[in-house]
């Protein structure tokens, strides 16, 4: 098992280093600034101006359920392999990790994994599984636009069905990192459209993948999963078609 070390984050007021002791994150900036670490192994680093945002109980509650059934199990296992073939045992940052569920994946895999996500539910709920299965993964609130981690300090970015922020995670990565991108395909969830909608159509190509960046690799994971009516009511209750459907 690879621990994250919680010597690669930075205040988030300041941006001064950190260090841990007795259950405190404090900076070594001239203010001090402190940072209570949660039992079950969190620590709310979010902005004043960031803090409470992410998703909400509900959401976090049917995607919990809906990946606890193995559903987006082949998609966990191919970010694995990438890990694996591209940042071996490396450190790894999951930008918007919601409730933790390829987090944890990481961390099993070997991998020092450290999550963030605006959302505090689905961060407390990530470090509870991850405390539970002892896969030795670190999360924090915080936002995808500024993390509180220094530069230069991960072997690896991952960003799945989540936001892309250039910037920061070309300022965090160390030279020769990779940022690993996983979203949906054009067919994703096609079979639960063609019953939503009369007129069904296929996913654009997404607008925000990195232009300073080398493209080392695609892969496409495709597959069919037969599902009870329970994991459908998770499914579409974690999907943006929840909010636009009548």
């Amino acid at each position: 098992m690879n621990c994250f070390s919680t010597d690669l984050l930075r205040c988030p007021v300041c941006h001064a280093d950190m260090t841990l002791a007795d259950g405190v994150l404090s900076c070594c900036g001239t203010r001090r600034h402190c940072f209570d670490v949660a039992s079950a192994g969190y620590v709310n680093l979010a902005s004043a101006k960031a803090a409470g945002g992410g998703d909400d109980a509900d959401l976090i509650r049917a995607r919990t359920a809906f990946l606890s059934a193995g559903h987006y199990a082949p998609v966990a296992r191919e970010i694995t392999a990438l890990l694996a073939q591209y940042a071996p045992c490396g450190s790894v940052l999951d930008a918007g990790c919601g409730e933790g569920y390829y987090t944890c994946e990481m961390a099993r895999a070997g991998h020092a994994a450290f999550g963030i996500d605006l959302s505090k539910r689905g961060v407390l709920h990530a470090a509870k599984s991850a405390k539970r299965a002892g896969t030795g993964a670190f999360f924090a609130v915080a936002g995808i636009f500024d993390f509180p981690v220094r530069d230069a300090s991960f072997d690896a970015v991952t960003s799945i069905f989540a936001p892309v922020g250039e910037a920061e995670f070309s300022r965090v990565l160390k030279k020769g990192g990779m940022l690993l991108l996983a979203g949906a395909g054009e067919e994703h969830l096609y079979s639960l459209k063609k019953v939503l909608y009369d007129t069904p159509y296929r996913n654009e190509p997404r607008a925000d993948l990195p232009r300073g960046m080398t493209l080392l690799e695609t892969r496409r994971v495709r597959y069919v999963a037969a599902m009870e009516n329970a994991d459908l009511q998770n499914l579409f209750a974690m999907t943006p078609y929840f909010y636009r459907t009548s």
